[in-house]
């Protein structure tokens, strides 16, 4: 089963960018991959997608602002945040599903704050 590992959060203040990174264990190629995001007293929630094939998807909230990427040579799937806002903090999550099979990250911390 593929691991996933992401690194790349911390504080930031409001219209700053941070760029997350997913490491995964083996090959992705196969693996349709998400960014997810849970906040204090909220429920978790999509982000970003992206398949195997490229095709990505979008939260109406982050449109426009965030960009999901993915390098299949480096097992890794990228999420560039830009314009960032407060109501974006949360702790971000990387998926990856396979054939019915979904594995997360462990997540790692996005604060927007002044």
């Amino acid at each position: 089963q593929v691991q996933l590992v992401e690194s790349g959060g911390g504080l930031v203040q409001p219209g700053g960018s941070l760029r997350l990174s997913c490491a995964a264990s083996r090959s992705i190629s196969m693996y349709h991959m998400g960014w997810y995001r849970q906040a204090p007293g909220k429920q978790r929630e999509l982000v970003a997608t992206i398949t195997n094939g490229g095709t990505t998807n979008y939260a109406d909230s982050v449109k426009g602002r965030f960009t999901i990427s993915r390098d299949n040579v480096k097992n890794t799937v990228y999420l560039q945040m830009n314009s960032l806002k407060p109501e974006d903090t949360a702790v971000y999550s990387c998926n990856a599903y396979y054939l019915g099979t979904q594995t997360w990250g462990q997540g790692t911390q996005v604060t927007v704050s002044s």
